[in-house]
């Protein structure tokens, strides 16, 4: 077998190194592009509505007259979904998380991971369809004054979505913490319960809440299951049982084509795609500071 000459190896070494830079620009100039995009069109936006009127305007109406164009009613439905799909994800994905890892069988983990990870493949808009069918009916048999579309469906099918997430997450962090700790635990007489709740969930409290931010991003971020469940009524409201419209669904509200490029209610798609970007870049550094406060280090 031939050894490669030293000058080879170099050679191979810089490919990779010039690869890997040109994948990294990529991912830059992308990020740039799209910051740039946005910024340029809702700059255009907001040289006629006032950055007071979209922050402060109770109304949300570009499409209708008389024209309104207050984000409040967006971000409010966008905040009922996230928060109320973390309501469902987050207990009873932690749940199985700790099921998973502390008290199934081995075999039984390695069946059950793999087909709760399924979730996770399965397209947003089936989702929204499975709201409409299934949810919507059963939400409306306990609340008789709900609506076919309304917010607790969109949180419900949010929280089934994310859910995955956080079940593989938190239970590759709870799996990570080192044995010995158990170990420890035991020898000084706890139960397995006591192990589980005071010695393991804290040792991977970094992982589990990082679990819960990608989450709640992750539910920010959703259209198609919030468009269909949810409906299309910008509605400033902390009522579940309401129809509401979030930021990523009426993007795609105007998004379809029936609206003019240039025009103003089209400049609108911008001006709320940089709010959510904000929203999103806010949650991200939200995100770096609670895990930097909660990061527990063990040798």
């Amino acid at each position: 077998m031939t050894v490669p000459s030293k000058g080879m190896r170099r050679f191979g070494e810089r490919v990779v190194h010039v690869a890997l830079f040109l994948c990294a620009s990529i991912s830059i100039l992308t990020t740039i592009g799209i910051v740039v995009v946005l910024l340029l069109e809702a700059i255009q936006f907001f040289l006629d509505v006032s950055v007071i009127e979209f922050l402060t305007d109770s109304k949300w109406t570009p499409l209708m007259d008389p024209q309104h164009f207050g984000i409040a009613p967006l971000f409010c439905g966008t905040l009922l979904v996230a928060f109320g799909s973390a309501v469902v994800a987050i207990p009873v994905g932690l749940g199985t998380a700790i099921c998973l890892s502390e008290y199934a069988k081995p075999w039984f983990r390695e069946i059950m991971k793999p087909v709760l990870e399924v979730l996770a493949g399965i397209p947003s808009v089936v989702y929204g369809y499975f709201a409409i069918v299934f949810i919507s009916p059963w939400v409306r048999t306990i609340f008789p004054s709900a609506g076919v579309f309304n917010a607790l469906n969109a949180c419900i099918v949010v929280g089934v979505m994310t859910m995955p997430m956080v079940i593989s997450l938190s239970e590759d962090a709870l799996r990570a913490v080192p044995r010995s700790l158990r170990e420890g635990a035991y020898a000084l007489g706890a139960t397995k319960y006591d192990v589980t709740t005071q010695v393991v969930v804290p040792a991977a409290m970094s992982g589990i809440v990082a679990s819960f931010l990608l989450a709640i991003s992750r539910a920010i971020g959703e259209t198609m299951a919030v468009t269909l469940a949810a409906g299309g009524t910008p509605n400033a409201t902390i009522n579940p049982l309401e129809s509401i419209q979030t930021m990523t669904a009426y993007i795609v509200a105007v998004s379809k084509g029936d609206t003019p490029a240039g025009t103003l209610e089209y400049r609108t798609i911008f001006a709320v795609g940089l709010t959510l970007f904000i929203s999103t870049m806010l949650m991200n550094l939200l995100a770096q500071w609670v895990l930097s406060r909660v990061r527990e280090k063990y040798e």
